[in-house]
């Protein structure tokens, strides 16, 4: 059966035939779920909340009350050709909020798992999100988007089309991404720039001193040095190499737009 027994579906909420709801789901009052979608074991959607064509949830996510997930990409290149959103499992994702599926036929939106998705904002077609990343209220995240795990986006925060966040970055409030963003530091000012490591993020994460230090360390080469950014890196690889200022590295080395160093 499309719906499992054990699902809830409140009597006001309208799910196409075609959709599939997982064991344990709660569908609330006026929620709208479309043919073609998939709504994991334990998935709780609020009221009101669109599940559009195309979608996918995996199981125990949380979806409140006035968020459409799988809309229409915000490009005037989308011509209609199917195309997904993915979600992963155990995702909150908070009130008026919105996430586009991909533009090209057959592309996909990615969001990862055990995300906190705040209210009022938008990630838009083609983003990949990683897991545990938290986004405060009020960001928008542009197209082609790359967020890597553990990183905070505060509120207000605007992201360009094709920029990529980094491993346990932090992004402060108000401010603009318009470059990439290197992992495990913190940036703010209105044009994105580097001001230290997110030392709270990290020692959450249970990165041990020695490592906290290797990044100190390299975040000093590679923004607070006069050194040329190859330079930098090789220096950072000589004197400080681990696990983390290996990936930190590696992220930068495969920017295309070019990263943020204030």
């Amino acid at each position: 059966m499309p719906v499992d027994p054990t699902a809830s579906l409140a009597p006001t909420a309208r799910v196409h035939p075609g959709a599939v709801i997982g064991p344990g789901a709660s569908i609330g009052e006026f929620c709208v779920v479309e043919d073609e979608t998939a709504i994991g074991a334990g998935c709780r959607l609020e009221p009101y909340v669109y599940v559009k064509r195309w979608t996918t949830l995996g199981e125990q996510n949380e979806i409140s009350a006035g968020t459409v997930l799988g809309t229409d990409p915000l490009d005037k290149n989308f011509k209609g050709e199917r195309s997904y959103l993915r979600i992963g499992r155990r995702n909150k994702i908070r009130e008026h909020y919105t996430i586009s599926r991909g533009t090209q036929p057959e592309s996909v939106t990615e969001i990862g798992d055990d995300n906190y998705v705040m209210t009022s904002g938008h990630i838009a077609h083609n983003c990949r999100i990683g897991s545990n990343v938290v986004i405060c209220s009020c960001a928008l995240i542009a197209g082609y988007v790359e967020v890597e795990d553990r990183a905070f986006i505060s509120g207000g925060v605007v992201v360009h089309q094709y920029s990529k966040i980094g491993r346990l970055a932090m992004i402060g409030g108000n401010t603009r991404v318009n470059l990439d963003v290197p992992p495990y530091f913190l940036y703010t000012e209105f044009n994105v720039a580097p001001k230290g490591l997110n030392f709270v993020g990290l020692q959450r994460a249970g990165l041990p001193t020695q490592e906290i230090q290797a990044l100190k360390k390299a975040y000093r080469l590679l923004f607070r040095s006069a050194l040329k950014l190859d330079e930098a890196l090789r220096r950072i690889e000589a004197e400080c190499l681990t696990e983390h200022t290996r990936h930190l590295v590696e992220f930068v080395r495969r920017s295309e737009r070019g990263i943020c160093r204030g």
